[in-house]
């Protein structure tokens, strides 16, 4: 059974609700200081993931044309407009780049890929239930700061999470520590723009660079 993985869907829940419910009680002046705080800590999260592995990268100019593929093929697609589109029909316009932050955080680091690997091949949950404690933080900062509307990261986790849970016997020896790194400093560039977007600096339109995720995937895959 995936405990790991649903222990750390439930956290995020749990922090979710703590988060909305303190919220309330928030005057507009703190919050505006808690999208301050939210801001620089994604992007002190995503410098220190870029510069952290940047150093050990064999393809040093792998995540330039990982940006630059998966910015063009995102604004093609136009995830950006069609996420916030969904989002305004409810009237939570402000809330979408809560979530890309949020998913980005909770999905795209060591602990969050490993630990459902760990746990499906070894019956180790001990990176999950890790990463379940830190995005119990993360989620309850989040939702005091967006709302309750956080909660809707939970299920991204789970499938994100559920999937390489499934896949764990190829993915083992697919995630190299090369591969890793090189999706890690992409991922710390989305973190990155994220905190910008959220200290408006400029609107970095993050959800339209995922698919900058996929391309060192799809470089290693071929090489």
């Amino acid at each position: 059974m995936m405990i790991g993985t649903i222990a750390n869907t439930c956290t995020i829940l749990a922090g979710s609700v703590l988060g909305s419910i303190l919220k309330r009680g928030i005057k507009e002046k703190y919050q505006t200081c808690l999208y301050n705080a939210m801001g620089l800590a994604a992007l002190g999260i995503g410098i220190n993931a870029i510069t952290s592995n940047m150093a050990d990268s064999q393809y040093p100019v792998l995540f330039i044309v990982s940006l630059a593929i998966g910015s063009l093929a995102g604004t093609i697609l136009d995830l950006d407009g069609r996420f916030h589109g969904l989002m305004g029909r409810f009237g939570k316009s402000e809330l979408a780049k809560g979530l890309s932050t949020g998913i980005l955080l909770y999905c795209i680091g060591s602990l969050s890929i490993l630990g459902p690997i760990q746990s499906a091949l070894y019956g180790d949950n001990t990176y999950l239930f890790t990463n379940a404690t830190l995005d119990f933080v993360t989620s309850t900062v989040l939702a005091s700061t967006y709302g309750i509307g956080m909660a809707f990261a939970a299920p991204v986790l789970f499938c994100w999470q559920g999937s390489i849970y499934l896949g764990a016997s190829f993915l083992q020896t697919f995630l190299t520590d090369a591969l890793m790194g090189e999706i890690t400093i992409v991922g710390g560039f989305l973190i990155a723009a994220s905190g910008l977007s959220i200290l408006n600096v400029k609107d970095m339109k993050t959800l339209n660079m995922l698919p900058s995720l996929l391309i060192p995937i799809l470089f290693f895959l071929f090489v």
